[in-house]
């Protein structure tokens, strides 16, 4: 049990990280400082914080505070606070806004659009939807898990007409009872951390099993977004499914996304949305990186479903312990960055991995 003074000091920590701390250098393009970093910048009705996660900012916000507060807990993951594991939720949504995925695919409205109000998020958008479930809903249990101050109250505004997203802590409990228990769950086992003997890669692997546990049931019960692919081109969807399925070896090996990780990442991800005509490797005004990812995620999804889903359980099957999802790390690094690295080393190593586990 987390000593009482222990965890006072550490919110403590949280709430100065939050308000003073030196935003590293790569976050410009997130817009940080542009949002906010405290609590009290937001509006509030009566005692509770009202969110508006249908403006860039707003959603950005919940990120940066997110990271602020969970990176005193982190000391497993290295020694600075971009070390911490979340940085790929600001990076992915930085990605999103600036390839134009968060804007209205319908055409109806003039959100999202670069030269009208490019700061607005489409409740229309997948790609916002499917975003939805892993930043306001592990915003509102960071909450209630108190991470962001004791008795803080959090509301999500919502868009009239879309019964899909919650806006509430209980409201969320209601409609996704998994996602909240597995994001409870996460920062519990932070807290609790802090106590813990384990060795500190050991620490780590578990902690970064409780987020990926979080992000992938946010993933899949983002299955509600799914009606909103339709109005995508084929060739946009297909890279959204394949991208999905990228995320299972991804969490399977429990990758660590500090803020370095999360660039390198984000960097060679689509910077447009793609349209029909659209045939990677060969995409013109895509560079060869982007060009490689997408090619990379279509090959892995085309495999798995040749064998019937069996590689992805393979994959799981394969990470079965702290050393072989440091390996799976590498292998998920070489094959997503390294245009040389042959896929057919890929399968081979897993099947490699599993005889030994």
């Amino acid at each position: 049990m987390l000593r009482p003074a222990v965890l006072g000091l550490l919110l403590a920590c949280a709430a100065t990280l939050c308000s003073s701390a030196v935003v590293p250098e790569q976050t410009v393009s997130l817009l940080f400082a542009q949002t906010a970093g405290d609590l009290n910048e937001f509006p509030k009705q009566g005692e509770t914080v009202v969110v508006n996660p249908w403006h860039y900012l707003h959603r950005m916000s919940m990120n940066r505070l997110m990271i602020a507060s969970t990176a005193p807990f982190m000391g497993s993951m290295g020694p600075n606070p971009s070390d911490g594991c979340m940085w790929g939720l600001p990076m992915q949504l930085s990605w999103l806004l600036n390839s134009g995925r968060l804007a209205d695919p319908t055409g109806q409205t003039t959100c999202g659009v670069e030269t009208e109000d490019r700061m607005c998020i489409s409740p229309n958008s997948w790609w916002a939807c499917q975003n939805y479930f892993v930043s306001a809903i592990p915003f509102l249990c960071a909450a209630e898990q108190g991470m962001l101050g004791a008795g803080v109250m959090v509301q999500m505004e919502n868009p009239d007409g879309f019964e899909e997203y919650c806006t509430t802590y209980a409201d969320c409990s209601a409609k996704y009872p998994e996602v909240v228990a597995k994001w409870d769950a996460f920062y519990q086992g932070l807290k609790a951390s802090v106590d813990s003997t384990l060795p500190d890669n050991e620490k780590k692997d578990a902690l970064l099993g409780l987020f990926w546990d979080g992000q992938m049931t946010s993933m899949r019960t983002a299955a509600v977004c799914k009606a909103k692919q339709s109005s995508y081109s084929p060739v946009e969807t297909s890279f959204a499914n394949n991208w999905m399925v990228s995320a299972e070896y991804v969490a399977g090996a429990r990758f660590h996304f500090n803020l370095d990780n999360a660039v390198m990442f984000a960097a060679p991800m689509p910077t447009r949305l793609l349209k029909e005509g659209d045939n990677p490797p060969d995409i013109a005004d895509l560079t060869t990186e982007e060009n490689h990812t997408l090619t990379t995620f279509s090959w892995i999804n085309s495999i798995n479903n040749a064998l019937g889903g069996t590689l992805v359980n393979l994959w799981h099957r394969a990470m079965c312990s702290v050393s072989t999802r440091e390996k799976g790390r590498d292998m998920m690094s070489q094959l997503m960055l390294n245009p040389a690295f042959a896929t057919n080393t890929f399968v081979s190593i897993i099947t490699e991995m599993v005889i030994n586990c």
